[in-house]
């Protein structure tokens, strides 16, 4: 995600108005915080563009087994752009919420992050649990204080695609988080999205006066700023709440 804006960059002399951009990559830059369609926008505002996200491993369609996405995007032509890329393995559902599409597939890696770190540090299944429900309710107020609609965050790309982020070891964040939970360090060539993503939904909930302590946890925890004994304190000494 933080190499979008230098590939549009290269490709500006590719790109035209009677073919649609599918952007894929899942975060939002830093710096500037913004969702990648914004970036697309700011560069190339003539070219159709439409998001592609959702609970999918590569693996999984190179398999040819079943996979159901969400293309999200408000190009008039979006219907036809649907039925090219559905497959008999393949079934993307529309919608027009490019905003809630976004967000729900960059901050589900920052989660992913934090279930991975809960049980590589010991804390079993119960803790992941508890932070895939907290870490949905954190990014479903966030994405939706961004113009996100909750329908779009309970759908494909957001609780499918966390659920799925979460739960398996292919999923990159979540063994990015398992091996910081368990040897408080990881490897810093790995792409891992979450881990750069995360002190970006920090800065953007702070700027919206929201507590996001999932978020900001992880983000301080990456940076090296806490360890993980004290991102664990810091997360159960918080105030009891209502839910």
């Amino acid at each position: 995600a933080q190499a979008t804006r230098e590939v549009l960059l290269q490709l500006s002399g590719v790109l035209t108005r009677n073919k649609p951009l599918i952007l894929t990559a899942k975060g939002l830059e830093t710096g500037t915080l913004l969702r990648q369609s914004q970036i697309a926008h700011e560069l190339c505002p003539d070219v159709p563009l439409a998001v592609l996200s959702g609970p999918s491993f590569a693996a999984d369609l190179d398999a040819g087994l079943p996979t159901a996405v969400t293309l999200a995007s408000t190009w008039q032509d979006a219907p036809s752009l649907q039925a090219q890329l559905a497959t008999t393995v393949l079934r993307p559902y529309l919608t027009d919420d490019v905003p809630g599409t976004e967000l729900g597939g960059a901050l589900k890696n920052v989660i992913a992050i934090a279930a991975g770190t809960a049980l590589g540090a010991g804390l079993g299944e119960s803790a992941r649990a508890a932070v895939i429900a907290r870490g949905f309710a954190e990014m479903s107020r966030l994405a939706e204080a961004m113009g996100a609609r909750r329908d779009t965050l309970m759908g494909l790309s957001g609780l499918g695609d966390l659920t799925l982020t979460c739960t398996s070891e292919k999923s990159r964040n979540l063994t990015f988080g398992i091996r910081l939970g368990a040897e408080g360090r990881t490897d810093p060539e790995t792409t891992t999205e979450g881990r750069v993503t995360a002190r970006a939904a920090a800065d953007m909930a702070a700027g919206l006066g929201l507590e996001t302590p999932l978020a900001a946890t992880v983000a301080d925890l990456v940076e090296g700023r806490i360890s993980v004994a004290e991102a664990i304190d810091g997360l159960i000494s918080r105030p009891l709440r209502w839910e």
